[in-house]
């Protein structure tokens, strides 16, 4: 039996309007195609709104805490995940994840997207490109770009018709 799709959204504790709205779309978006929502699980910027937007469709949606307690947790959180392990936790933010959305956010979330690019995870930047970065390859069938939550959706179908992802 195959489990569902569950979708890394990444992105920064303070956001723009725009950039949470957009992460909101997404979230409602992962939640009507039947795959789980995963990210930081705060109640801050692109978590609570990628939440927001997941629970609003009925979807699971799963949170991966730094700290001791669910106390920051976004209230759209089904799964809030307690590590205690700060900024460590992005590393199973990104190994659990089978695609990674990278939204616009700070240090935490270039860890991420560095963190997806070592572990060869499906990587899509929205509303922001990753054209060239020095001294590192990348293999450009796992690096996406998109503008619109609708057109990260299309890439998802996409990786997921050319054997790009895999469900075990």
């Amino acid at each position: 039996m195959k489990r569902s799709l569950i979708i890394g959204i990444m992105g920064g504790g303070n956001a723009t309007s725009d950039d949470l709205d957009r992460a909101r779309r997404l979230g409602c978006l992962i939640a009507q195609n039947g795959w789980y929502l995963l990210n930081g699980g705060r109640d801050a910027g692109i978590m609570a709104a990628s939440a927001q937007g997941a629970a609003e469709q009925g979807g699971l949606t799963i949170g991966i805490l730094p700290g001791n307690s669910a106390r920051q947790a976004s209230p759209h959180i089904t799964v809030p995940i307690i590590t205690g392990l700060g900024n460590a936790r992005n590393g199973i933010n990104v190994l659990t994840s089978d695609v990674i959305v990278a939204c616009p956010g700070g240090p935490g979330t270039l860890s991420e997207i560095a963190l997806a690019l070592k572990n060869v995870k499906p990587l899509i930047t929205m509303g922001f490109s990753l054209k060239e970065i020095p001294g590192i390859h990348l293999d450009t069938s796992d690096l996406h770009a998109a503008d619109t939550p609708e057109a990260v959706i299309e890439i998802i179908k996409r990786l997921l018709t050319t054997g790009r992802v895999l469900l075990c």
